[in-house]
């Protein structure tokens, strides 16, 4: 269903230029800070493991350097794992799980894989509690060596780097309440168009790549999940967010039709988590909880079938 709802920046029906952009950057507020709430735990984890900055960000005299972990000896006869989070800065749970996982679980896989980890994609958006990056780009629709956002490129480039091949990536993610009040509105607005509304699911799903799809790998994710929180059930047309339900709390996308960051591993077993925060039946505690046990069980399944 399209609705001409009014969003405060530009002219509806007209695609925003630069001034439209200003304007809505006007309208960001650093609400966190990504050097206090995130590097720290970054730096505190580098006994363990190595830290490598893959990329600085400088919007209008604000530096952002780009920091992944990794273990510190890359073993070739090892298969290799990267877990990204923070790709839209305002889905919490996805970084903090990342980190959280770190933190509390990695070392149980120590020897048994090769851990590449970037847990706040994009920091700029984290600190506004935004999809968006400074640019009103989204990242997660610009996975490509030419796109626009340097977000995405950088990690582009962090991956292409590695010499092992990847068996298995897992990127973190939140669907909010705020995509159908702001982020929904605010994309149509940027592109001209009229707003459609959005259903905001209720509970945790998968996305599986349509172009190589591993229902195997999604459901041991979904069966680990939901000992944690609840599972997202299907609306009335059998879809969640307008995509056909193919399995419990699991949908499709083609990933790199559509510039999403599981593309870029070229990994055989990818999925993106979708955490629902808003829900009066889960905590923020239960929604890292949720990205941590996800990240495990995908774990698990793949080394268990390299």
């Amino acid at each position: 269903m399209k609705l001409a709802r009014f969003y405060p920046v530009g002219i509806p029906g007209q695609p925003w230029g630069e001034k439209d952009v200003e304007q809505w950057r006007g309208r960001q507020a650093r609400l966190r800070r990504y050097d206090r709430d995130i590097v720290p735990r970054i730096e505190a984890l580098c006994d363990r493991y190595e830290k490598i900055g893959y990329g600085e960000l400088d919007y209008a005299g604000e530096r952002y350097t780009l920091f992944a972990l990794r273990d510190r000896r890359f073993d070739p006869a090892l298969p290799t794992a990267l877990v990204t989070g923070g790709v839209h800065g305002y889905e919490n749970s996805g970084v903090l799980g990342a980190l959280e996982f770190l933190e509390n679980y990695a070392a149980a896989y120590a020897g048994k894989v090769n851990l590449l980890v970037a847990p706040c994609v994009s920091p700029w958006a984290y600190e506004r509690i935004s999809r968006w990056n400074y640019d009103a780009v989204d990242p997660n629709r610009n996975f490509r060596a030419d796109g626009p956002a340097r977000e995405a490129t950088a990690l582009i480039e962090l991956v292409a780097s590695v010499q092992e091949p990847f068996l298995v990536h897992i990127d973190l993610h939140e669907t909010t309440d705020s995509d159908a009040n702001e982020f929904g509105p605010a994309r149509a607005a940027r592109d001209g168009k009229d707003h459609e509304t959005e259903i905001i699911p209720d509970g945790f799903y998968l996305v599986d790549d349509s172009e190589n799809p591993q229902p195997e790998f999604q459901n041991s994710i979904i069966a680990a999940v939901e000992q944690v929180t609840h599972i997202a059930p299907a609306d009335a047309k059998g879809e969640i967010i307008g995509s056909t339900v193919v399995s419990r709390g699991v949908i499709q996308y083609p990933l790199k039709d559509l510039g999403l960051c599981p593309s870029i591993s070229g990994a055989r077993y990818t999925t993106t988590t979708e955490v629902y925060p808003d829900s009066p039946r889960t905590t923020p505690v239960e929604c890292v909880a949720a990205q941590v046990a996800a990240v495990r069980a995908a774990l698990d399944f793949a080394l268990l079938r390299p």
